[in-house]
């Protein structure tokens, strides 16, 4: 049984939520990852999302999820560095992160991307949420089974 989230300090509840985003998105999630930004942006580059079901439309569109029903990859986040303002209940976050994929056609065990996250996050009701996250790509590998080739207008 998990301790009750008011005992766990903010940082931790922060760093977990960081987490549940890498484990949703590998494992195909993609109505629990869209959740995790119900009130929130999420930006990409050019594009700038906000609300659960438009974020999980566009990672569904996006990303290949193989016959297990997951993408086959493992999003490393690392160097987490997490600021809190307990006055105000806002916090900031940076962290880098690797996806690395291993699919039959792809292997061995690859990075096929790596990047940055900045994030914002908000205590709503005595529990932290994304209130934004903004998403860097620094590197890319072999990204044709991880990506959707583009559809022709």
């Amino acid at each position: 049984m998990s301790a009750p989230t008011s005992s766990i300090p903010s940082a931790r509840q922060i760093e977990n939520l960081i987490a549940r985003y890498s484990h949703l998105v590998d494992e195909g999630n993609f109505a629990e990852f869209g959740a995790l930004f119900e009130n929130a942006d999420f930006v990409s580059g050019e594009v700038s999302l906000r609300g659960g079901k438009t974020i999980e439309d566009l990672i569904g569109s996006m990303l290949v999820v193989h016959d297990d029903g997951t993408l086959r990859t493992r999003h490393i986040t690392t160097n987490i560095l997490i600021e809190v303002n307990e006055d105000d209940g806002s916090a900031e976050a940076r962290s880098y992160y690797n996806i690395l994929q291993a699919v039959p056609g792809l292997l061995p065990l690859q990075m096929v991307a790596g990047g940055r996250y900045r994030d914002r996050f908000e205590r709503r009701d005595g529990t932290w949420s994304f209130a934004r996250r903004e998403v860097t790509i620094d590197f890319t590998g072999d990204t044709r089974y991880h990506l959707k080739a583009p559809q022709d207008a």
